[in-house]
């Protein structure tokens, strides 16, 4: 894996961690019940947006760790998980074999 594809692979793996921890724990201001004015009753009551980035860092990188592995060393390589390798090129209409 070359360090372009372990760096992307880590951005999709914090993004994706980020959307399923975003929700856990919600409390929004209808729950609270303050509600600003201005803002939806669902919007967050106490954010803490270091503390989420915090954990989701660790998570993402403990993922990143284990994905990284299988790909590099594992029985998988990214030929393997993208399947290009298994399609097959069907010409259009009116395209002429050379």
């Amino acid at each position: 894996m070359t360090i372009t594809a372990a760096i992307v692979l880590f951005a999709v793996i914090w993004f994706m961690v980020l959307f399923v921890t975003l929700p856990v724990r919600l409390r929004t201001q209808g729950d609270v019940g303050e509600i600003v004015p201005g803002t939806p009753a669902s919007a967050p009551a106490d954010f803490k947006p270091r503390r989420t980035a915090k954990i989701v860092t660790l998570w993402a990188v403990a993922i990143w760790i284990v994905l990284g592995s299988v790909i590099q060393w594992g029985p998988y390589s990214i030929a393997d998980l993208q399947g290009l390798n298994k399609l097959t090129m069907i010409p259009a209409p009116g395209d002429k074999d050379e």
